[in-house]
């Protein structure tokens, strides 16, 4: 009987190839998003999932309340990490990390001993021993227990040692950063690498720690613990109150901290965060300044592959209810013959369990196909888990059990139908399932109209930020990296680059207002006559003479630096935000404190320094040697030619260095390319979810004119014209768009509005979005059901109607 269903089976799917080719088409669609987005949501999850002692490893947060809003910071203390672990025996290794490009991590110039050619490396963090320990590094070459203890030692991952040492033994090597002979680095140990292993610290090169500042008001460490089993976490964060009362606190009023910092003090208290939520639950606005991925995504791209799946089911049982007429004197025949209702629901099951398995044969291997281009899209490296022994049982078991689903109800409606009525060539069983069939379609365009908003929404932010204007120049402005391997030669060779024709400005400053830049942040307090007792956190960046004019920044009140002042070496320049928060109403003139007093000489107008999900914060300038990138500001339309002359320039004075260099704009565009990347996965699953809600709606046309053909045959034998008819069938469609629109609009304003509560600088939601949003979906309706509308209305009513 197996083999008979099967057979019979078969013969069905080959009868109807447009059929077939739809219903197996929009199942495989389902199949390779489904899969797509649960490799995408396998590989955020994975992130420090591979450690032993995974449930034991905490990173540590301070969190407080300033101005009525929590604040969380994780950067600590040099001697935070010791005291934690000399206090607390609940505490088994304390570690710390420094990521700061303020203290040489991020990009650094590197070379073997022996060789003279500098490469550029990013990936540079500072590390010790024990958070070497706790974040179980695994060793190709090299002793675990000694790796980082040393001053000058490096640790390099297995495909940089390969890089640099390609005959091996890297262990005990010499290299040099920033060209610098006189201070060598040992390599001792070489990391084994591992895709399958993420983890929320990237890095390349790992440089023991060599600070030696004791202060426990200057914070540049993430901390790490390992604890003891069975630690009771609520009770070791509130026993780490007491440094705060004992060390950060004392030392802080030592400082000269206002009266505002003494009442954020009060609310000060550790949080211990798992290893396992760094990646995706961090909500650190004073942040580490790591790649983070979003638990919201998360659960909106598994909501998605949960719709598309089902979308590409509804589709199934549509098509397969359409074609029922064509079915049911196949049904009537054999149920006269003797064929039980149980015999029929089985026929029917394993037809819906072939398509399933055909379905997914395919889907994977669309998925598959289209992995590279995703991977592209999301910056992943993920793999098909062929290698992995559930993988293929899963997708068997899955096939089956989504094609017996989806095969249920065509079954049970198809095997109802009644040999008489069926022989007589009435199928009045049909009609009672309208309700249910069009309450799947606006289900189907609900789903999609969502996606619609949500996609031109994205859009719509991510060229706001792109396009919004940011208080300085970001255009034709090219940052060369690595200048400090100038050494002493830095102003002649800015003076040379001054002498090109296509040059316009230049200045000498590793601050520039995108990521990967320095940053060093202070607290300033006023000074002098009148002053309040008030102290304002704010970023102090070191700059040259030409930086103002350089960025294209405005000044508000006063002046910016000028050579012809001696005095501007103990002069700074503050943006509006922080003369707003000293509360000053006339600051030009007046003095500031962070440990050296400075006299204000200038105000900015105010400018993005960082994401635009974050405020424009507190900001100073002052004169300050940071050659490590030059940013040369060129005239418009001279771009190639610019280029080649400064690198001219470039070999004189660095012989046999490479030329790198990149543009202001394109690193100002990388700040928000985790959003670029989010909505680009968005609108690619939210495509493949309208193309299945297509195919849905193109079922219900094709069902609709299968159970009207009759109808609308008689309608042409007494006359109807052509657009009558073509109205007839399209109208319906229509409305359920309608009430569709009207149910979406709501959802897809509610989800839109929280995704851009992220954002300090964001777009209104407008009307005209979803008003676009709607004719979209009416003109993807509208044009998918035209198809059988028209067939409908030209089809020759004899063939209706001859059996009458």
């Amino acid at each position: 009987m197996l083999k008979n269903h099967i057979r019979i089976a078969w013969r069905n799917i080959k009868k109807d190839k447009l059929f077939t080719t739809i219903k197996i088409g929009g199942f495989a669609i389902g199949v390779a998003a489904c899969l797509l987005i649960a490799l995408f949501i396998g590989n955020e999850l994975s992130y420090d999932n591979h450690y032993k002692n995974k449930d034991r490893i905490y990173r540590v947060v301070m969190q407080g309340v300033m101005d009525g809003e929590v604040l969380k910071s994780v950067h600590f203390q040099r001697l935070f990490a010791e005291t934690l672990q000399a206090k607390y025996p609940e505490i088994e290794k304390a570690g710390k990390v420094n990521t700061s490009e303020l203290f040489g991590a991020g990009r650094r110039a590197l070379r073997p001993e022996g060789t003279f050619q500098n490469n550029f490396e990013e990936g540079f963090i500072y590390a010790d021993q024990p958070v070497f320990e706790i974040l179980e590094y695994d060793l190709e070459e090299g002793n675990p227990e000694q790796v980082l203890v040393n001053p000058g030692s490096i640790v390099l991952t297995a495909s940089k040692a390969k890089k640099y040492f390609p005959n091996g033994n890297a262990v005990g090597q010499t290299m040099f950063l920033d060209d610098d002979s006189t201070k060598p680095y040992t390599v001792t140990g070489v990391i084994k690498e591992d895709p399958s292993q993420k983890s929320h610290l990237n890095f390349d090169f790992l440089l023991a720690i060599e600070d030696t500042n004791t202060s426990w008001t200057t914070t540049n460490y993430f901390t790490y613990l390992l604890v003891g089993e069975n630690t009771n976490i609520p009770s070791l964060e509130k026993k780490m109150r007491a440094i705060l009362e004992e060390y950060f606190i004392p030392a802080s009023m030592e400082r000269g901290m206002g009266e505002e910092f003494m009442e954020v003090f009060k609310t000060l208290e550790y949080k211990l965060q798992p290893v396992t939520d760094i990646h995706l639950k961090s909500d650190i606005k004073m942040g580490d300044r790591l790649k983070h991925g979003d638990i919201r995504f998360i659960w909106l791209f598994a909501a998605i592959a949960i719709f598309v799946l089902v979308l590409a089911a509804i589709n199934f049982i549509n098509l397969s209810t359409a074609k029922s007429a064509n079915r049911a004197k196949e049904v009537g025949l054999r149920k006269t013959v003797g064929a039980f209702r149980s015999n029929l629901v089985n026929q029917f099951l394993i037809e819906s369990i072939i398509f399933s398995l055909i379905s997914f044969i395919i889907g994977v291997l669309l998925a598959w196909a289209l992995l590279p281009n995703f991977n592209t899209i999301a910056a992943k490296d993920i793999v098909m888990p062929w290698n992995l022994w559930w993988f293929i049982p899963i997708l068997l078991f899955a096939s089956l059990v989504i094609g017996s689903i989806a095969g249920l109800y065509p079954a049970f409606y198809l095997s109802a139908f009644k040999p008489a009525n069926v022989l007589k060539g009435s199928l009045s069983t049909g009609s009672k399932s309208g309700k249910l069939r069009s309450g799947l379609v606006v289900f189907q365009f609900t789903t999609s109209i969502v996606l619609i908003i949500g996609t031109l929404i994205i859009y719509k932010q991510m060229n706001f930020i792109l396009d919004k204007k940011l208080g300085f120049n970001k255009e034709q402005v090219v940052l060369i990296k690595g200048t400090d391997l100038l050494k002493n030669n830095s102003q002649t060779f800015k003076d040379r680059l001054l002498g090109i024709s296509e040059v316009k400005e230049v200045s000498i400053s590793d601050y520039l207002p995108v990521d990967g830049t320095k940053r060093n942040g202070n607290t300033f307090g006023m000074v002098g006559a009148g002053a309040q007792n008030k102290t304002v956190p704010a970023q102090i960046w070191r700059v040259d003479f030409d930086y103002i004019k350089t960025l294209g920044l405005q000044i508000k009140e006063g002046r910016g630096f000028s050579k012809d002042f001696a005095t501007d070496s103990s002069a700074i320049v503050i943006n509006a935000t922080m003369a707003k928060e000293l509360g000053y109403e006339d600051p030009i003139g007046k003095r500031i404190n962070n440990g050296q007093d400075w006299t204000i000489i200038g105000v900015l107008e105010d400018f993005h320094f960082k994401n635009l999900k974050e405020d424009i914060a507190a900001l100073s300038l002052v004169i300050g040697n940071s050659p490590g990138t030059v940013a040369v500001k060129l005239n418009a339309g001279q771009t190639n030619r610019a280029i080649g002359n400064i690198e001219t320039v470039w070999q004189e004075f660095v012989p046999n260095q490479a030329f790198e260099y990149t543009f202001l704009d394109q690193e100002f565009a990388l700040m928000h390319d985790d959003v670029q990347r989010m909505g680009k996965i968005f609108n690619s699953f939210a495509l493949f979810a309208i193309l299945v809600a297509c195919l849905g709606l193109f079922a219900l046309s094709a069902f609709l004119g299968e159970q009207r053909k009759k109808e609308i045959s008689i309608r042409q034998v007494l006359g109807a014209p052509f657009k009558s008819i073509y109205q007839l069938l399209t109208m319906d469609f229509m409305k359920l768009i309608l009430i569709s629109i009207l149910i979406a609009v709501p959802i897809g304003w509610y989800m839109m509005d929280r995704w851009l509560e992220d954002f300090a600088y964001r777009i209104d939601i407008s009307w005209s979005i979803f008003f676009l949003a709607g004719i979209l979906a009416l003109c993807i309706a509208f044009l998918t059901v035209s198809y059988q509308a028209i067939k409908a209305a030209l089809a020759s009513p004899i063939k209706s109607l001859r059996a009458e």
